[in-house]
This record gives C-alpha cells, sequence and structure tokens, in this order.
C-alpha cells in the first residue's frame, strides 16, 4: 500500500464527520499508529475550518491537536493522537446519565484543557460530548481530551468579515455567540455548563434547560452549572481556572486518584471502540510481510510538531500563520480556487 504523501498510509476508515473522514494510518515518520483527519474536495468553508483546526498547536494531556499534515493531489490530511474509547457522547448513549463525582472528573479535565486552550488566546467555541474524546480506562478514573477546532477564534484578532451564519452546535451555544459577538473564553464556560447538565441528565439542552436540574445528589453541582450558564457573560466564572476552582468548592470532585463510582453495578466504563487490526497489521505496527517504507513525495510539516500528549502546558501560535497558508495553498492550487483566500478566511 503507497503512504499519502509518503508518510501517512490509511489503515482503515473509523470515522465521518462534516469536514471529511478519520482514518486509522500508520505514520512512518513516527513508527507509530495516529488517526487521520482526510479531507478530499471541499467548498470553501469546509476547507477553512480544516485548516484553521490543524493550525492549533497545544500541547496538553487533555488536548487532542494535529501533529503532522500534508497535501497530495487533491486531497489534504492532518494526523493527530489515536484515541481509543470514543466520546463523552458515545458513554453517554452506553450508559445514560452519569454519576454526579464521574462527571465532576470530566468538567475538571476540560476545564483544565480550557486554561492551556484560551492561554493560547484561542476560544474553542464548540464544545459537546461529540468533541471529548476519552482514554481507555475501563471503570477507572477517566482521562478526556478536547479535540475538533475547526471553528475555533482568536481572542486578540478581531474578524475581518462578518457572517450571518452562526458557528457552533445549538444548544450548547451562549445567548452572544448567537448575536455574532466576537470570541470570548466565557463563552466556552458557557458551554462547559450545559455539557455538565447533559452528562448529570442524559438530556441534551435547551435555551432554558439548566433551569430544570434533578433534585437530590445532582443538586450540588447546580448553583455551578447555573453560574456557568448565566445569561451575562460577566455574571459567569471569568476564566477556566476560577471555574475549576468553584467546582473544587463543590466537593463533588473526588480525590486524585479516587473512582468512588468504580463500585456500582452500573458503573460507567470507557472501553476499546476501534475495530480490530485488518490483517498484516499488528499492535506495534505492519507484519513482517509487509513494507513499511514507500518512496517519498512531497510533504510538509512545522518544525515544532510534537505528541499533543506531552506533559505541561505549552502552545505555539508564531508561524502557524504561514504554515496555514501553504496548507491552503497547496490544497486550492489542486482545486482551482486562489491561495491566498485561505490567509483572508483564517482571520474570518
Amino acid at each position: 500500500m503507497e503512504a499519502f504523501a509518503g508518510r501517512y498510509r490509511l489503515i482503515d476508515l473509523i470515522g465521518t464527520g462534516g469536514m471529511g473522514s478519520v482514518w486509522r494510518a500508520w505514520d512512518l515518520r513516527r513508527s507509530a499508529y495516529v488517526a487521520a483527519k482526510v479531507l478530499g474536495q471541499h467548498d470553501a468553508g469546509t476547507l477553512l475550518r480544516f485548516v484553521r483546526e490543524q493550525s492549533v498547536r497545544i500541547e496538553h494531556p487533555h488536548v487532542i491537536a494535529p501533529h503532522g499534515w500534508a497535501a497530495d493531489d487533491d486531497k489534504v490530511v492532518f494526523a493527530m493522537d489515536l484515541v481509543r474509547g470514543g466520546s463523552v457522547a458515545t458513554l453517554l448513549g452506553d450508559h445514560g446519565p452519569l454519576p454526579p463525582s464521574y462527571v465532576a472528573v470530566l468538567v475538571d479535565q476540560l476545564l483544565q484543557a480550557l486554561v492551556a486552550v484560551h492561554a493560547a488566546g484561542v476560544v474553542h467555541r464548540d464544545l459537546k460530548p461529540a468533541n471529548l474524546l476519552l482514554n481507555v480506562t475501563g471503570t477507572a478514573r477517566p482521562h478526556l481530551r478536547l479535540s475538533d477546532f475547526g471553528v475555533a477564534g482568536l481572542v486578540d484578532e478581531p474578524r475581518m468579515t462578518r457572517h450571518s451564519a452562526v458557528l457552533g452546535t445549538p444548544g450548547y451555544l451562549a445567548p452572544e455567540q448567537l448575536s455574532g459577538a466576537d470570541p470570548d473564553p466565557r463563552q466556552d464556560i458557557y458551554a462547559v455548563g450545559t455539557v455538565a447538565f447533559e452528562l448529570l441528565t442524559g438530556t441534551r439542552p435547551g435555551p432554558s434547560a439548566t433551569s430544570d436540574l434533578p433534585a437530590a445528589d445532582a443538586g450540588v453541582l447546580a448553583g455551578f452549572i447555573r453560574q456557568c450558564t448565566a445569561h451575562d457573560p460577566s455574571d459567569r466564572p471569568d476564566s477556566a481556572r476560577t471555574a475549576a476552582r468553584l467546582l473544587a468548592e463543590t466537593g463533588v470532585l473526588p480525590p486524585a486518584g479516587q473512582a468512588p463510582w468504580s463500585n456500582r453495578p452500573d458503573s460507567p466504563e470507557v472501553f476499546d471502540q476501534l475495530p480490530l487490526l485488518p490483517p498484516n497489521w499488528t499492535p506495534t505496527g505492519p507484519a513482517a510481510t509487509e513494507d513499511p517504507k514507500s518512496t517519498p513525495t512531497a510533504a510538509a510539516e512545522p518544525t515544532n510538531a510534537g505528541p499533543s500528549s506531552a506533559g505541561p502546558a505549552t502552545a505555539t501560535r508564531g508561524g502557524n500563520r504561514a504554515l496555514v497558508w501553504i496548507a491552503g495553498a497547496s490544497f486550492l492550487g489542486a482545486t482551482g480556487l486562489i491561495g491566498s483566500a485561505v490567509w483572508l478566511l483564517l482571520r474570518a
């Protein structure tokens, strides 16, 4: 099998979405399995979201960010860590409403991710259970990974154009997002509250759903959720760090290493969601009969690429503008569009 752009061998399809398909792939340069998002010929709006997502390079244990990309003919691919446990949406669909202590752990990890994201000057703008991926942990303490930065915005760069379309997913959007407000970290805080509500109740939030929290054990998080989802942004926690402190003050978050839900018969369980590897592939890579190499062709990767699961939070944004323009121009040159349009659209 020939490697895409001389680097990525696409193995099997593991997901599809609005921006293309996601494959399990073998990265020849890293000698590791990765998740490869592939975009074929699409309109400029889809390409913009694709290019914007691969330009966000934030290294943190609870963030999934692309660490390599390549372009070949009319297709573009970027790769990221392969996360095997599915999404929080999958877990919620399998289990139903989650125990408050379990929800608190997930929300705390999401807020840790947002501390790093917001420190990089980025607002995610599309927080929802489907964009929260999970490592395989069984019934132990979960490990969340924030993904999908396709509609992310920058807080320090005003948009050059205005769009009538609202970016994000209905039910999780802050009121000011519906009015076309510029990106602001407090919009992500609002979404954190709606996600917490959904995980506790199993009900997708609506415009006023957060006022109908269940009583009893879930009630202890009701105040936290109401603060996060205040209609006026100034009434919400002013940062993800502040929201994490408020969550800790509820007393619901179990100490590190503890999983009080694990002894329950209906304990949430995060198991491996990926299918078995096809023939000629092993857990450590291609079988001995497979030739893991192919003749390289032109490919591109930023010099600051690194595994997105690396230790302390770091972020890079300088230089990504040029990288994004090159990626967009490589793709757009094959589709007949104007490469420089990506540079302008990215700042929209």
